[in-house]
């Protein structure tokens, strides 16, 4: 068996509070760690705020299904709303995922140029208010802060690409970022063999920062081994994207992952996930500080929006063009 690379645990705060030779450190942390597609970063989301939120996300969760199927979002590709079990499939499977998803995000405002031109990207937010009242505001402030957060730690990756901090700080400006809740139900009601919680998949996006979930499952994939994902108590796990990827040349890879049930484990499993997307317009084509003569250029260049339409079909989120059924 391969020997398994390690993934960090880094300050971010460390990174943002300090000069020289400790904020290098920081990023060459980052840097090396994210060659496996992951890294364990330190944080400041308030904690009560992610309690708050799972208990309102699992009233809603709990509710039935008639009821959570009102919420979802004809049209919109899974870009907000419900979306219910046996749907989203890891482009990797035939299989769909066993869990169901309520997605929202924030919008810019009518009449913006990324609204008009790209309305697929930034649909009318759908959130379950009048069943769960005062949801909509608790879920808002919490996109806002992982928001924040993942917006800081680009810019040490930025640093460790060889490009000044503020690099991404355009790119993601009114990008179209979305955090997902997820149930994961038990796997006894699970329909039959090959279902899992989510097949192995790498995400389209920069990058995705996932806080702590109620229960383990997630894996992530390291020099061709599945290993558990054990950050610290507290720390917020950070993976990395396709889009990343292509602009990186590959320096800094896909992060690999999946979730799946312990065989010992019948209970369900909620997670919520962010994940941090540029402007659709945004042309991903490799960085010249990742391309060298012995690394020549890999990829071609390609829109975020094209990218991400062609992964949405992957993953069979297309609602009129299914790539499998359920």
């Amino acid at each position: 068996m391969a020997a398994v690379s390690s993934i960090l645990d880094v300050d971010l705060l460390a990174f943002e509070s300090s000069t020289g030779a400790a904020r290098r450190a920081v990023v060459d942390g980052v840097r090396r760690s994210l060659e496996t597609g992951f890294v364990y970063t330190s944080h400041d989301l308030p904690e009560d705020l992610l309690d708050t939120a799972y208990g309102m996300l699992a009233e809603f969760f709990s509710l039935e299904p008639e009821v959570k199927q009102r919420f979802t979002v004809p049209g919109v590709n899974g870009q907000t709303g419900y979306t219910g079990l046996l749907v989203e499939t890891a482009a990797s499977s035939d299989r769909p995922d066993w869990k169901e998803m309520l997605n929202w995000s924030v919008t810019p405002p009518a009449g913006h140029p990324l609204r008009r031109r790209f309305p697929g990207s930034y649909p009318d937010q759908v959130l379950p208010e009048e069943v769960v009242p005062g949801i909509t505001e608790v879920l808002g402030r919490f996109h806002r802060a992982i928001d924040d957060l993942q917006r800081r730690f680009l810019r040490v990756i930025a640093e460790g690409i060889g490009c000044h901090e503020s690099f991404f700080d355009e790119m993601v400006a009114d990008g179209p970022t979305l955090t997902r809740a997820i149930r994961y139900p038990s796997m006894e009601g699970a329909p039959g063999d090959g279902h899992v919680w989510a097949g192995a998949h790498g995400d389209i996006n920069l990058i995705t920062a996932l806080p702590r979930a109620t229960a383990p499952g997630l894996q992530v994939m390291v020099d061709d081994v599945w290993v558990d994902a054990a950050p610290l108590d507290g720390a917020v796990i950070i993976n990395t994207g396709i889009m990343l990827e292509r602009l990186t040349n590959g320096v800094i890879p896909i992060g690999w992952h999946r979730v799946v049930a312990h065989p010992d484990f019948v209970g369900e499993r909620y997670s919520v996930v962010q994940f941090c997307h540029p402007r659709p317009w945004t042309v991903l084509s490799p960085l010249p500080s990742c391309c060298s003569e012995d690394r020549p250029q890999r990829y071609s260049a390609i829109t975020a929006a094209d990218a991400l339409d062609e992964v949405i079909f992957q993953i069979n989120l297309v609602e009129d063009a299914r790539r499998v059924e359920g």
